[in-house]
């Protein structure tokens, strides 16, 4: 059976190991993604996420610099193997963000164009938003008490 293969990245405004820790918490994965996730940083453990759409196990994990897992979709034909998702991260000293590469392999053939989209759309776009500013989780900041206003 052939299949598909891509890469893609991007550079995200927080340091390797916030984002790692955000993509391996379910609280964090849920939030920066927008539907439900389950998710820990355990090798061996498995996972879900996009309220289930998505599942795997964590294959390997280097804390702050690269995460590993089987990953598969309801969309996957049932008798098609899991595929493997190589995300490492990268602190980029110019910007002070991290890039973020995700090497996505044994699609099934046909599917790796729509998964290139949902990497970038789902995860990577709502991550720089997470992040954005101040590295800061973005409903830290929403809830952060504003400054107060003198008024004359």
């Amino acid at each position: 059976m052939t299949s598909d293969s891509i890469v893609v990245s991007a550079l995200i405004p927080a340091s390797p190991m916030r984002i790692y820790q955000a993509w391996l918490s379910s609280e964090e994965h849920a939030a920066f993604t927008g539907s439900p996730a389950h998710i820990d940083d355990r090798i061996g453990s498995a996972f879900t996420a996009a309220d289930g759409y998505i599942t795997g196990t964590n294959r390997d994990l280097v804390e702050g610099k690269r995460i590993v897992q089987s990953w598969r979709t309801t969309e996957f034909p049932a008798d098609a193997p899991d595929s493997l998702v190589d995300i490492s991260f990268e602190y980029d000293k110019q910007s002070g963000g991290t890039e973020v590469t995700l090497v996505h392999d044994e699609i099934p053939e046909g599917q790796g164009e729509q998964y290139a989209h949902g990497w970038i759309d789902y995860y990577f776009q709502n991550l720089k938003s997470y992040f954005a500013g101040v590295g800061e989780p973005a409903r830290k900041r929403a809830t952060a008490k504003k400054p107060a206003v003198k008024k004359p």
